[in-house]
């Protein structure tokens, strides 16, 4: 089952949007909701004070606060825009489902990397969870994909951008 857990859905429309799936855990999506949630209740009335307080001062035209609160304005609700388009076409993987023998969404896998003899520890995580300092990749990700489907003892030859990379499946767990 090679399955790389997003896809592409063409959606009919006047302007032609094409519209992503992304596939996450519950924990994921709640840690989404949470940091929305920190920039509409948290951030935003800060930063609409900061205008506010910079539009009393006078002249908008060399006002350097008033310029630059507008560009923390544009810069988050942009960055808001994002988070709630995700959490629109989000779809929750419920990982118990999943085959458990193989390399699947939300796994933590131990592979060997054949080129240079060391071992990495790896969990496939949905869009939102991903920490690549702690071995937490996307499983939309080139790597990640080259691994699923995978059973332990099976090789799998991954291309990406620096060239081949081989791994050895050495061990398969669930959380």
């Amino acid at each position: 089952m090679l399955f790389c857990y997003w896809r592409f859905v063409f959606a009919q429309s006047q302007i032609g949007v094409i519209m992503a799936e992304f596939y996450m855990t519950q924990a994921g999506y709640d840690k989404i909701r949470k940091e929305l949630d920190h920039m509409e209740h948290d951030l935003m009335p800060d930063i609409l004070e900061r205008i506010a307080a910079a539009r009393d001062e006078g002249d908008l035209s060399e006002n350097a606060e008033y310029h630059g609160a507008r560009e923390s304005l544009a810069l988050l609700e942009a960055r808001m825009s994002e988070l709630r388009y995700k959490l629109s076409v989000a779809e929750i993987v419920d990982s118990s489902n999943l085959p458990t023998d193989e390399v699947a969404f939300g796994c933590t896998v131990r592979v060997k990397d054949l080129d240079y003899d060391e071992e990495e520890t790896l969990t496939l995580v949905g869009s939102g969870e991903e920490d690549t300092r702690n071995g937490r990749i996307l499983a939309t990700s080139p790597l990640a994909c080259g691994l699923m489907g995978k059973k332990v003892g099976e090789i799998a030859e991954v291309n990406v951008p620096a060239g081949l990379l081989r791994f050895e499946i050495l061990e398969i767990t669930r959380d």
